[in-house]
């Protein structure tokens, strides 16, 4: 069987083939939040390809997991190592996992040459290597040697034309996708492709030009849009609302303007922030009160929506059938700004709808909220997330895609 994207797309995974005793370079996504001391703080993307690596193991296949850590550029730096992540790891699996010194290189070849059927090898960070983000072909290489069949399980990286995510696609056999992106994907089409409507997008977080594409293409496909967070600021004074010293895009007044005639020619329904959170300052001790977008002060900044606007928010989301949310609705990560953002997070678990949530910031949201459990779906990727509401092609399933017409041609 093969799962589909935007219906053209035909892309293979992992149970299709045949990956008995046979060595599996499975990229994942282990770029996991450490504290100070090193200690992980948050592993929901490692147990999120915890499907991928069991059913390897039933297969009895040689286990080779690649990934990278944060932004070393190029360069060997202690604190991204992934040993805490082979120790977390180990500890999910009730099982050894090898930390290997490199990714590529003869010790690394030399380690896995002694492999077992069964056992687990997390190489070390790809981004030690400046060729992974070069999307290097000698580097990709290097790293199609050490395994017989590639695997692609990390969602989160999708939209990045790295070496482990689609050069090494050219020197393989066998290239298919893992459990976590054909979930990814699935959840994707059931909302933008063939959902449930009304289909509802909810859109925050800071800027209007990182998510103008998204916003864009959104506007052909859902029923009703929200927009909140410092984005909606921009919104506001495109229709001549003063919003204070708040952040805005001058730049891109015409351009919002431009989207809510779209919205109005197009009979979506299109709702701002009625009332908002004002502070003195941007900060967690500032003097703050509650205003109407009409009365904000001057030489105030706005911080989060207000109570109207949470309930006008949570009643538009009312006979929603699919949620579509990315974005925080204010600067949660401060407390005296989180309760918009909390308001947003109990609305869309409470609804009836299929909830799919993308977005590290609205992730970290929902988690804080104790709502996991009640939201249909919680992407792993942030920028992958983003550039498929924009419509866009992600290269590593592009390179997966090209792979499998390849073998068919």
């Amino acid at each position: 069987m093969t799962f589909t994207i935007k219906k053209e797309i035909c892309v293979k995974y992992i149970n299709e083939v045949d990956i008995r005793e046979k060595r599996l370079l499975i990229r994942v996504d282990f770029n996991v939040p450490l504290d100070e001391h090193g200690n992980i703080t948050d592993d929901v993307r490692i147990r999120s390809v915890l499907p991928t690596i069991n059913h390897a193991l039933d297969e009895h296949a040689k286990i080779i997991l690649t990934s990278h850590m944060d932004r070393p550029g190029g360069q060997v730096v202690e604190k991204h190592r992934l040993t805490p992540v082979a120790k977390r790891l180990s500890r999910l699996l009730h099982k050894d996992v090898t930390m290997a010194p490199d990714c590529i290189g003869e010790k690394v070849k030399a380690l896995i040459a002694k492999m077992q059927p069964g056992d687990i090898i997390l190489l070390e960070n790809l981004r030690f290597h400046p060729g992974e983000e070069k999307n290097d072909p000698e580097f990709a290489k290097q790293l199609a040697e050490l395994a017989d069949i590639y695997v692609n399980d990390a969602f989160a990286v999708t939209h990045r034309a790295h070496a482990s995510v689609v050069g090494v696609t050219d020197y393989f056999k066998e290239c298919v996708a893992g459990f976590l992106m054909k979930t990814e994907m699935d959840y994707f089409h059931r909302s933008m492709e063939d959902p449930a409507r009304p289909l509802v997008a909810v859109i925050g977080g800071a800027k209007v030009s990182g998510k103008l594409t998204a916003l864009e293409n959104l506007l052909c496909k859902v029923d009703k849009m929200i927009i909140g967070g410092a984005m909606a600021n921009t919104f506001l004074k495109s229709i001549n609302w003063d919003v204070g010293k708040s952040k805005v895009e001058d730049d891109l007044l015409d351009t919002a303007k431009h989207l809510l005639m779209l919205a109005k020619e197009k009979g979506i329904k299109l709702y701002l922030p009625v009332d908002c959170v004002v502070a003195d300052r941007p900060d967690p001790k500032a003097e703050t009160k509650i205003t109407t977008v009409q009365e904000i002060p001057s030489d105030w900044y706005v911080m989060d929506i207000g109570p109207a606007t949470g309930t006008l928010f949570s009643e538009a989301l009312q006979n929603a059938k699919t949620i579509i949310w990315n974005g925080p609705m204010g600067a949660f990560e401060m407390d005296a700004f989180s309760r918009g953002t909390m308001s947003m997070v109990r609305a869309i678990a409470n609804s009836y709808a299929l909830t799919i949530v993308g977005g590290g910031d609205t992730d970290v949201a929902v988690h804080r909220a104790g709502e996991t459990s009640n939201i249909s779906y919680i992407s792993t990727g942030g920028g992958a997330f983003l550039e498929l509401l924009e419509g866009k092609k992600l290269p590593g399933v592009a390179a997966l895609e090209r792979f499998n017409r390849n073998m068919e041609d």
